[in-house]
């Protein structure tokens, strides 16, 4: 059974009939109720929750960086469901069943912010630096932007980052990893995001590297 609580113009929770009512960051929304279907297991069905399931393994160790980085393009769902449509939709590769992710596609953030200029990661025992380019844009880039830095390491589903690292003026930044992903490949990312966090850049893949 459904309550009103607005009055007749307003929004509903629960269910009336086939629609149920709720609400999102004090956003009502209405949904249906899922058909019954003869046969749930259709290819088109087990090919979308294979994709769905290789980016959500990917992702999900990230979950708190992607609030950060996706935030700006959290319209009508959360900013960790926007990287998840994003990557759903452009970095999935293969045919069912043997799908893979392309970390080249993956984007930890997006946004208008200039991102990184050439930048580079090399391990060290036990972190990752990475390092970036000043552009000479000096009149376009806010050098108090900070670093947002992830590297993933897909074979473990874990990740490690940073939402408020060095400055874009510093050209550089060092990520500790955890000592048991040594000889490991891992995946990373850098992106900026403005000292006052209501900006963000497209994050930038640096590149796979074998962890020291």
């Amino acid at each position: 059974m459904g309550t009103i609580k607005k009055g007749i113009l307003g929004g509903f929770s629960g269910k009336v009939g086939t629609v149920v009512g709720s609400s999102w960051k004090g956003i009502a929304y209405m949904r249906s109720l899922p058909l019954k279907v003869k046969n749930p297991r259709t290819l088109a069905q087990r090919t979308h929750r294979a994709k769905f399931a290789i980016a959500l393994n990917f992702l999900k160790p990230m979950t708190e960086l992607l609030r950060t980085g996706w935030k700006l393009y959290a319209r009508r769902k959360s900013p960790f469901n926007a990287a998840m449509s994003y990557a759903f939709a452009n970095a999935i590769t293969g045919d069912y069943p043997d799908y893979a992710v392309d970390p080249s596609k993956i984007l930890i953030s997006r946004g208008s912010l200039y991102p990184a200029t050439n930048p580079l990661a090399f391990p060290i025992p036990g972190a990752i630096n990475l390092e970036w380019d000043d552009t000479g844009l000096s009149k376009f880039i806010n050098q108090t932007d900070k670093a947002l830095v992830a590297v993933v390491n897909p074979a473990k589903s874990q990740a490690v980052y940073d939402t408020d690292g060095a400055p874009r003026s510093e050209l550089t930044q060092s990520i500790n990893l955890p000592a048991d992903w040594a000889g490991d490949t891992v995946e990373v990312y850098l992106g900026f995001i403005s000292e006052d966090g209501k900006a963000v850049a497209n994050s930038v893949y640096v590149g796979a590297i074998t962890a020291a």
